[in-house]
């Protein structure tokens, strides 16, 4: 009997505990993880979010990039952190990709997740340095066509959202392009620009600043219409009809957060994403900032996963280990 009083002693001292640490979060910083190199869509993104929920917080939100494996790196390590709300990641339309793309992954892409909210939506921008031969997409593919392989593009790599589209958009071209992947960041735009890799598929983030700069030269937008950050430029859909690719960011945490911290994020993060600050800042990187609850994130991310499965399975896109 006097072991039970013990047992239930401890549950109740536990529970008190736990209470007590929710209502206290945060006591200590706060590290947002990014799977992408500096200057980069996520990176850029994720340290607005993190500046912007800091003052309601209370304590530093401190982004920390581990790059590589298309942001899987970055997915894999939060995935295994302690569910505490210290350690979040702002994922990526990649995160879902990666789960039709790879075989096996070290972590579940939806029940190894809290998800808190979704940040930002946005097209991808096909380019070339502006001494391309191509004079449109039309044209580009159609070089594509006369020899295969001979037109390269780059992503931040295999396994990302560009990686995909790149792929999705010789398939549907009927052309085999060939896929060039970097680390992430700012890699795949030097390559392009410095005459290694002809195709640029990247956010308006890395892309907008190099084509206003006369650096880059806009042949398409993945949007179903053309995109208002880049007026006069064409969306794929005008070359092949029904070509559509929208990607997104949102701030996810290891699955198992205390409700109150959950609930807590949430609010902060919305607050933050939906701020005239990041919303402004966000429209000048040529995205639409757009806040969610826990659960319409969920959804949405298991809607996309479901989306490049099929993709993956029609197109024939080879699986990787």
């Amino acid at each position: 009997m006097k072991q039970l009083h013990r047992m239930l002693a401890a549950f109740a001292l536990s529970a008190v505990a736990g209470a007590a640490g929710a209502q206290d979060f945060p006591n200590r910083p706060i590290t947002l993880v990014q799977g992408f190199g500096v200057g980069g869509n996520a990176d850029t993104v994720a340290r607005l979010i993190a500046a912007e929920m800091q003052p309601g917080l209370g304590q530093p939100v401190v982004v920390e990039a581990r790059t590589g494996a298309g942001g899987n790196i970055a997915s894999n390590h939060v995935a295994k952190s302690k569910p505490d709300g210290y350690t979040l990641i702002l994922l990526t339309g990649g995160h879902a990709v990666s789960a039709a793309l790879y075989r096996s992954l070290p972590f579940d892409p939806i029940k190894d997740f809290d998800m808190i909210s979704t940040a930002t939506f946005f097209p991808f921008v096909i380019a070339v340095r502006p001494d391309h031969p191509a004079k449109d997409l039309k044209d580009l593919l159609d070089r594509a066509r006369q020899k295969p392989q001979g037109v390269s593009f780059s992503s931040v790599g295999i396994g990302s959202t560009q990686h995909m589209t790149g792929g999705l958009l010789g398939l549907t071209a009927g052309v085999q392009l060939l896929h060039v992947p970097y680390r992430g960041g700012a890699a795949p735009l030097q390559g392009v620009v410095g005459g290694d890799v002809d195709l640029l598929i990247d956010t308006m983030t890395v892309a907008l600043p190099h084509i206003q700069a006369g650096r880059l030269r806009a042949l398409a937008v993945t949007s179903a219409e053309p995109w208002p950050a880049l007026p006069g430029v064409p969306p794929v859909g005008a070359t092949l009809p029904g070509f559509e690719v929208r990607s997104w960011l949102g701030v996810a945490a290891p699955r198992g957060l205390p409700p109150d911290v959950l609930q807590r994020l949430n609010k902060e993060a919305r607050r933050a994403i939906d701020s005239p600050e990041v919303k402004s800042r966000v429209a000048t990187l040529g995205s639409v900032a757009t806040s969610s609850t826990p659960e319409e994130m969920t959804a949405m991310v298991q809607r996309e996963v479901a989306r490049w499965k099929r993709v993956v399975a029609e197109a024939k896109v080879p699986q990787q280990d």
